[in-house]
């Protein structure tokens, strides 16, 4: 849509200021010249078109250097014909020509940011301002896109077109955003598989931090978002800047600072070798970048939360407490023993049954049958209908799992089908979990998914599909020629889900990937929640869970309790750790509960009623962590939008130096309102040397204390002395 500029946004000397959400972004076009980022941060006030050209002024540095006469400007897609000799931001070229552009803006129209109607861009709501630029010598046309949201976020992608008579080579194409020289620390993460989203912190020192994800999928090490900040940044303290790349395949994040006095953060798809060849008229769009801003780690999140809960097609009704079958049955598909499990689940509250794993073809173990999705008339008989019926029965809905994306070569579809499996042309790539990667670019083998996931959903009242990914994607090309393909079929997937969406807008989809490795904003415009990792020991969740709510808010996230004794780690946890962490999140359970202990069972129904009751706070609050100085202890909780209500966890990971602990402070409390903070059952069990004495901690009855947040995030309160690995709860209201 193309609207009138406003005067307020669209200045004279191509001067462009977005506001939303206590964020500012200024953009220069002036001289006919891509996008500038003047100003990415905290919110400048209304400013004229004077004060507009004033800020640009103030903020040009002085013209010392050397690649050309003049200051180096970066443009949101750098260019060495600007003099910029850093990560580029298009490289390709057209039979070993035109590998340099120099693209002059030819139109450029300001409308409203998504989600905000049709008026026109508003003062504080944002907008979304397209940029057309051609470069006549190179042959080649490009669309900008760059949008303020609503909630403060900077999001930016490109159209690459050829408008030459011969294809064009496309080797990458990288979107970034600049911060200022004070942005002296990253944050990105690193993981593996059952311990994925790690944090590590390194410099943002001269040169090139570059964190290329090769794995065809999002990845458990990847980049995540890539955070710049102040020195000492924090959960709740210090200027942070963070990019995320909304990408399923291979895709780089990078942080650069150059002697041009110039820091900003990039990324864009990793593209392979020959993916991307334009002919004539063609076209390459690039995955969205997001971009973040606040004060602490928790503000930056915050903004990616209350982007996602305004999308249209985001949950709204209450997430249902999930029963998974993996961690109960594996592959011991039997109607009596799933009934019973189903029987013990609607017992304790379950309201949603998943039936994962092994109830296709000849899939009696993980090494074979994966591809051939009809109903195995080996352990089902009399198709699923027996089993959905008991659980529909009960009042809970049914969930089914599928891989479509793999297939094993032990399948009657890779019998009939070898070639339709991913590969270089030449030779199947090296084994990983029995299975090979099925080609859905292919479209007959995407014909082929399509009808059979259609047909699963039409037969059955399947109300969720567990959406599961378990290799990497190596040597990933189209037989027979073995170009590669891991652009083509992370488009596929997409297109794939979109379908089954349209044809079944009930169903939710989960992105499950050998746990967490397909997180990103990407995905999650297809599905409805990610299963966090395959590792549900509530220690190890404590910190993924953590770092995965960095980006997606509580309710988009599958956490699990699990048995006592942890099926990925051997630890022992008691329940109460167990439930407690996975409370925060979309709750689930991952236990056969037709072997657990009756009191066992009575205290799970006591935190299924609790997850209940806190839902909706839960999964519409702000999550809020504190930067507690004790590493044995975390705090982190949900507090109302309004600050009226709130929920805390208070976790002893570990065994403190101080005994007793210090005082916890409480974030994200309105400082004006007065709290009443007290222990929340069934959390409220100081499991611990202090109690097992007998030796209470003063303020911890049914009555709590009474204080103002500005008294409670300053001061704190003393928490009760935990054993390690224990955690408690603690509510807080206004008034």
């Amino acid at each position: 849509m193309h609207v009138a500029p406003q005067p307020d946004l669209l200045a004279d000397p191509g001067l462009t200021h977005l506001r939303a959400a206590g964020v500012s972004l200024v953009l220069d076009l002036s001289e006919a010249r891509l996008p500038r980022v003047v100003h990415w941060g905290a919110d400048l006030g209304a400013l004229d078109p004077a004060g507009l050209a004033a800020l640009r002024l103030a903020a040009r540095p002085q013209p010392i250097g050397f690649s050309v006469d003049g200051p180096v400007d970066v443009a949101v897609l750098p260019e060495q014909s600007a003099g910029w000799l850093g990560t580029p931001g298009l490289i390709g070229n057209r039979g070993g020509a035109d590998f340099s552009t120099a693209f002059r803006v030819t139109g450029a129209s300001l409308g409203p940011a998504e989600g905000t109607g049709d008026e026109g861009p508003a003062e504080g709501r944002g907008g979304r301002l397209t940029v057309h630029a051609h470069d006549p010598a190179a042959a080649l046309e490009l669309e900008l896109t760059i949008e303020l949201t609503p909630q403060g976020l900077v999001r930016q992608r490109a159209a690459l077109t050829n408008a030459g008579d011969t294809p064009f080579a496309v080797d990458a194409v990288h979107l970034t955003l600049p911060v200022p020289p004070d942005a002296t620390d990253l944050l990105d993460f690193t993981g593996h598989h059952l311990r994925e989203r790690s944090p590590q912190s390194t410099p943002f020192t001269h040169g090139l931090r570059m964190r290329e994800n090769r794995t065809g999928r999002t990845g458990y090490d990847a980049a995540y978002l890539l955070a710049a900040g102040t020195a000492g940044f924090g959960n709740r303290s210090g200027r942070v800047w963070a990019v995320h790349t909304a990408w399923s395949g291979n895709h780089r994040t990078f942080a650069e600072r150059t002697f041009h006095s110039v820091s900003l953060l990039g990324s864009g798809e990793l593209l392979l070798s020959g993916e991307v060849l334009l002919d004539p008229g063609a076209s390459y769009r690039t995955p969205w970048q997001y971009g973040s801003f606040g004060t602490g780690l928790d503000a930056v999140s915050a903004r990616f939360h209350r982007h996602l809960r305004a999308r249209p097609h985001h949950p709204s009704g209450p997430r249902p407490v999930v029963v998974n079958t993996w961690e109960a049955v594996y592959f011991d598909h039997d109607l009596t023993r799933l009934r019973g499990l189903a029987d013990a689940a609607a017992a304790v509250g379950a309201e949603r049954f998943v039936l994962d794993d092994g109830w296709f073809g000849s899939r009696r173990n993980d090494r074979r049958g994966l591809g051939d999705w009809y109903v195995s008339d080996e352990v089902w008989p009399d198709g699923l209908g027996p089993l959905t019926d008991h659980v529909t029965g009960l009042g809970m809905q049914f969930g089914i799992w599928v891989e479509p994306e793999m297939i094993n070569p032990d399948s009657d579809l890779a019998r009939a089908h070898p070639d339709w499996i991913m590969a270089t042309g030449d030779r199947l790539p090296g084994p990983a979990r029995s299975q090979q990667v099925l080609d859905l670019a292919r479209p007959e083998a995407y014909r082929y998914i399509l009808e059979r996931l259609d047909d699963l959903l039409t037969t059955y009242p399947v109300s969720y599909l567990k959406w599961d990914h378990n290799r990497d994607l190596v040597e990933a090309g189209h037989q027979p020629a073995g170009r590669a393909g891991v652009h083509d079929q992370t488009l596929a997937v997409y297109r794939l889900m979109d379908e089954l969406r349209a044809r079944h807008p009930h169903v939710e989809i989960e992105s499950c990937s050998s746990g967490g490795g397909r997180v990103d904003l990407e995905i999650l415009q297809r599905t409805d929640r990610v299963w966090v990792s395959d590792c549900i020991d509530a220690l190890e969740r404590q910190r993924i869970q953590r770092w995965t709510n960095a980006l997606i808010p509580l309710e988009l996230m599958g956490t699990h309790i699990g048995a006592g004794l942890a099926h990925t780690t051997d630890r022992r946890h008691p329940v109460n750790f167990r439930a407690g962490t996975a409370l925060f999140g979309h709750f689930g359970i991952e236990w056969d509960l037709t072997r657990a202990e009756p009191a066992d069972l009575a205290r799970l129904a006591e935190w299924v009623a609790l997850y209940k009751e806190l839902r909706g706070l839960l999964h519409s609050g702000v999550s809020v962590h504190a930067d507690h100085a004790d590493p044995a202890v975390e705090v982190s909780g949900v507090v109302a939008e309004d600050g009226t209500d709130a929920v805390f966890a208070v976790v002893a990971t570990a065994t403190s130096e101080l005994y007793p602990p210090g005082p916890v402070r409480l974030p994200g409390l309105r400082p004006d309102l007065t709290y009443h903070v007290r222990p929340l059952p069934p959390g409220d069990v100081p499991e611990g040397n202090a109690t097992r004495w007998g030796v209470p901690l003063p303020w911890w009855t049914p009555e709590g204390v009474r204080l103002p947040g500005r008294a409670l995030a300053e001061a704190g309160l003393q928490a009760p002395v935990l054993f390690p690995e224990r955690l408690i709860l603690l509510r807080a209201t206004a008034g």
